[in-house]
């Protein structure tokens, strides 16, 4: 079968009755184009199967139409939301999101700037606030917009959220269910904002009560259900085993949940079981997981606008600050001591 010859821009203005010149602010300035013409010319350009030399385009544009996203990684369901998010988002306006990923090294986070940076795009997304120097000097000098998201550091635009309130919100839940030695299992806490904050916030609502969350109380796990199950292990090991838990995000806590299964313990009866993020299984579950709901997707999205119109040139807010709130599930019930018969395991009682 022979081949179609390329079309070429001449050909797109042509079949449009446009100039060459309009088909090119189409492509580099749509927003200046009047909403009839720039239609008429994507009609003629999808039409003939027109493909803009990229290239060319960013330089008539100063712009290569690609945004940048660093994530810690890529094998978790809150980033895949927020990216997805961030992807509907910019491609609405023709930008397409290039995707790194630097499993909490530092080092990776580095490169992954240095690589997108050197692939001329437009924008950058990052998450949290804690880098290395390196990193934050490539990120000063790079004369694009950045943007950071859940964490943010006053330097740079952001979309974040109140992750020691999630924390507080997290461990107020079960001090008002009468629940007195509380455990949290983070993820790893070295170049992670944010699950520091979430275990600052637990420990300051545990000490306006009166109360404490002491070191022996508190493990750092793999951010997945295998950390979950190992940090629920560890803490039910201890004489002064806790009655409730707090996962930093809601893969630690549904691997909390798992693990007491498996020894055999009713839950939330032995141990009320607490989250972090609104994963959609965490609602599917049994039993469905109390948590404070993260709103991922707004993240993603807000980061994108966010990035489109500091490109654009616009005025925008610093710091985009979305809310949290606490879903109340089936994980958590009040406390209250156990009898001698069932001292093997502290009971809260499912109240009415």
């Amino acid at each position: 079968m022979q081949q179609r010859p390329r079309a070429k821009l001449s050909d797109v203005a042509r079949d449009a009755g446009v100039s060459p010149a309009t088909v090119s602010r189409a492509i580099a300035q749509p927003e200046l184009l009047a909403a009839e013409t720039l239609a008429r010319v994507r009609a003629s350009a999808q039409r003939l199967g027109y493909l803009p030399d990229g290239a060319a385009r960013a330089l008539a544009s100063g712009r290569s139409m690609t945004i940048g996203a660093i994530v810690p990684t890529l094998d978790s369901a809150i980033f895949a939301r927020a990216l997805q998010a961030m992807q509907a988002t910019l491609a609405q306006a023709g930008y397409l999101l290039l995707v790194a990923s630097h499993e909490s090294i530092p080092a990776a986070e580095t490169q992954a700037v240095r690589a997108l940076l050197g692939r001329g795009v437009d924008g950058l997304m990052l998450v949290g606030a804690e880098r290395a120097q390196e990193t934050a000097d490539l990120l000063r000098g790079a004369g694009i917009p950045i943007v950071l998201t859940w964490c943010g550091d006053g330097r740079f635009s952001s979309v974040t959220i109140d992750n020691a309130l999630a924390g507080r919100l997290a461990a107020q839940h079960l001090i008002d269910l009468g629940h007195r030695r509380i455990g949290m299992i983070t993820g790893h806490l070295p170049f992670n904002d944010r699950q520091r904050a979430r275990l600052a916030g637990a420990r300051a609502a545990l000490t306006e009560a009166g109360l404490s969350l002491p070191d022996h109380l508190v493990t750092e796990q793999a951010l997945s259900l295998a950390g979950g199950r190992a940090g629920c292990a560890t803490l039910l090991e201890l004489d002064d085993r806790p009655t409730a838990l707090i996962g930093g995000v809601d893969l630690i806590a549904i691997g909390c949940i798992e693990e007491g299964h498996a020894r055999g313990m009713d839950v939330p009866r032995h141990l009320s079981v607490v989250g972090i993020d609104g994963l959609e299984m965490s609602a599917h579950i049994s039993p469905s997981l109390t948590t404070v709901h993260v709103p991922t997707v707004r993240i993603g999205q807000s980061a994108a606008t966010k990035l489109m119109a500091l490109i654009r040139r616009d005025a925008v807010e610093p710091d985009t600050r979305l809310p949290v709130e606490l879903v109340v599930r089936r994980s958590t019930v009040a406390f209250h001591r156990p009898a001698a018969r069932d001292s093997a395991a502290p009971q809260p009682v499912t109240t009415a």
